[in-house]
């Protein structure tokens, strides 16, 4: 640790000697990509400062001392420099498009100080990714085909044509992709509607965006776009029948079941759930006779049938939906009364008087 105090004490009054006395030399530059090995050779430092090999020790040939880590360090008996710490471009530089490890040699007798360079190249080391696993969408089903819905873009920390360069959209049947062109910022993925969604064939389309880098090789990402699809009130009621018949006798008690209606919507939630109700097209004696249950489509007799006084009734049912703009839908029930045996017979006696004389014939 003082070692270390030292030669950064010593490399700062280097400097300022230097700045003042001219003795800062030329700048020497490598180029390596990043990621290379522990111990991979970086460059030969003595042949480019024109030294042999028995010079660098007397000259006490080293790397002046800095703030940042060491990635690069010198073999001061092959006088070479060599990676002696993982280099990731992307931990190091972030997006910048140079990234540049700056080195300070240091020479003794003669004093002098050589600037070195080391550009850290960008590999292929990272693919494309998604903020997200999944990205959800709601669309209505009534949306119109062109409608466009922005997507998350993808990151990838390599730069140039490492970075994120297309994006693709599985086959499917329903979406196609268009990719907004935002110049520095990214290209945006935009989903485009292609035809017309219908929640009651496929409520949820599943469809995987994939992006793409242009390096060799090539990485990608991929993220699944699940789209729910919105209900809107564009289905009726609909009764099996649309007469239906049924038979009664008349000796039937009140709070008997005459029928149970069962109309389907296919709608979903407040768009498909139906309310029953008598419509206004039946008559007084209906009304008084049957009662309706809205919500288990349930009609029962309160009133007494009667056989004599009429042996059909006509029952009028609306189904109606409890979405926006709903329409009524009309079924009937024909009433057959049966006949039971709750009247006794009726016989009638007429009688006449008539005078017969005693001497009257036979056969008079």
């Amino acid at each position: 640790m003082r070692d270390n105090i030292y030669w950064l004490l010593k490399y700062r009054l280097f400097c300022c000697f230097f700045c003042s006395w001219d003795l800062v030399s030329g700048q020497i530059r490598y180029s390596i990509p990043e990621e290379l090995q522990l111990g991979a050779f970086v460059g030969n430092i003595a042949i480019d400062l024109g030294l042999d090999l028995k010079q660098l020790s007397a000259r006490s040939l080293r790397v002046a001392p800095g703030r940042r880590k060491r990635n690069v360090d010198l073999n001061l008996a092959k006088g070479v420099l060599f990676v002696n710490e993982r280099i990731d471009r992307e931990q190091l530089c972030g997006p910048s498009t140079d990234c540049i490890l700056p080195l300070n040699i240091v020479l003794e007798n003669p004093l002098s100080l050589h600037q070195v360079e080391v550009e850290i190249l960008d590999v292929n080391d990272n693919a494309p990714s998604f903020p997200k696993s999944q990205i959800r969408l709601e669309i209505s089903e009534n949306m119109a085909p062109g409608a466009r819905f922005p997507l998350e873009a993808a990151h990838d920390p390599d730069i140039g044509t490492n970075s994120v360069q297309t994006y693709q959209l599985l086959p499917n049947e329903y979406f196609i992709l268009d990719v907004q062109e935002r110049g520095r910022i990214g290209d945006l993925p935009v989903l485009v509607l292609q035809r017309t969604l219908d929640r009651e064939t496929t409520s949820t389309h599943d469809v995987t965006l994939l992006a793409e880098d242009g390096g060799l090789p090539v990485r990608s990402g991929e993220v699944q776009v699940i789209i729910r699809v919105k209900d809107v009130n564009d289905n009726l009621p609909v009764f099996s029948q649309a007469v239906y018949s049924v038979s009664m006798t008349e000796s039937a008690p009140a709070g008997s079941l005459i029928i149970k209606l069962n109309a389907t919507d296919l709608d979903d939630g407040p768009n498909g759930e139906i309310t029953y109700t008598l419509s206004s097209h039946n008559t007084a004696d209906v009304r008084e006779l049957v009662a309706m249950n809205s919500q288990t489509g349930e009609i029962r007799l309160k009133g007494h049938l009667d056989f004599e006084q009429s042996k059909t009734f006509m029952i009028n049912v609306q189904a109606i939906d409890n979405g926006p703009y709903a329409i009524p839908q009309h079924c009937d029930i024909l009433l057959n009364v049966i006949d039971a045996n709750d009247n006794a017979p009726e016989v009638s006696l007429t009688s006449m008087s008539s005078a017969v004389a005693e001497n009257s014939p036979n056969g008079t």
